[in-house]
C-alpha cells in the first residue's frame, strides 16, 4: 500500500533522484536528495506553467484570427452595402432629375397657356400694342380683319409710325 502511494507521488522521479545519489555519491545524501526534489518540482511546475502560458497564447491567438476575419468579413459587407447606397442614390438621382425635367416641361407647360389667355383678355393701356413679343397672335372673331388692323411701332416720339397692313 504505501508503494502505491509512493508511485502515485514520486512515479519515477524517485528512482531518478536515487540513480542520481548513487551516481554522485554526495557527503550528505540526504540532503543532496531533498535538494534534487525541491529543484526537481520547481522545474516540473515551471514546465507546467509554460504549458499553460503557450495553450493560451494559442487560444488568444485563434481568438485573434477569428476577431480579424470577423472585421474583414464586416468591412466587405460594409463595402458591398455602402455600393449598393451608391448605386440607389445614383439611380435615383437619375430618376429625380428625369422626373423632375418632365414635371417642369409639364408644368411649364400647363402654366404658360393660363397665362397666354390671360394676357390676351387684359385691356391694352392706351397707347400701347397687343402683340407681346415672342408669342403667336389669335385675332378674335369681333375684332377687325388682319388687313385693316393697325400696329403700333413704339419707339421716341419721332420714330413712331402707324403703319396700315
Amino acid at each position: 500500500m504505501e508503494t502505491n502511494y509512493l508511485k502515485r507521488c514520486f512515479g519515477n522521479h524517485l528512482a531518478q533522484a536515487l540513480a542520481e545519489v548513487a551516481m554522485v555519491q554526495p557527503s550528505d545524501p540526504i540532503e543532496y536528495l531533498a535538494h534534487w526534489l525541491y529543484h526537481y518540482r520547481k522545474m516540473a511546475k515551471a514546465k507546467e506553467k509554460d504549458r499553460q502560458e503557450k495553450i493560451q497564447l494559442q487560444r488568444e491567438y485563434e481568438n485573434s484570427l477569428e476577431e480579424t476575419r470577423m472585421a474583414e468579413m464586416l468591412k466587405q459587407e460594409e463595402c458591398e452595402i455602402q455600393q449598393q447606397c451608391e448605386k440607389y442614390h445614383h439611380q435615383l438621382g437619375r430618376r429625380n432629375s428625369a422626373v423632375g425635367s418632365l414635371e417642369k416641361t409639364k408644368f411649364m407647360q400647363e402654366n404658360r397657356e393660363p397665362l397666354e389667355k390671360e394676357a390676351l383678355k387684359q385691356e391694352s393701356l392706351p397707347g400701347t400694342s397687343n402683340m407681346i413679343p415672342g408669342m403667336p397672335q389669335q385675332s378674335p372673331s369681333s375684332e377687325p380683319s388682319v388687313s385693316s388692323q393697325v400696329y403700333l411701332n413704339t419707339g421716341t416720339p419721332q420714330e413712331i409710325n402707324y403703319q396700315a397692313v
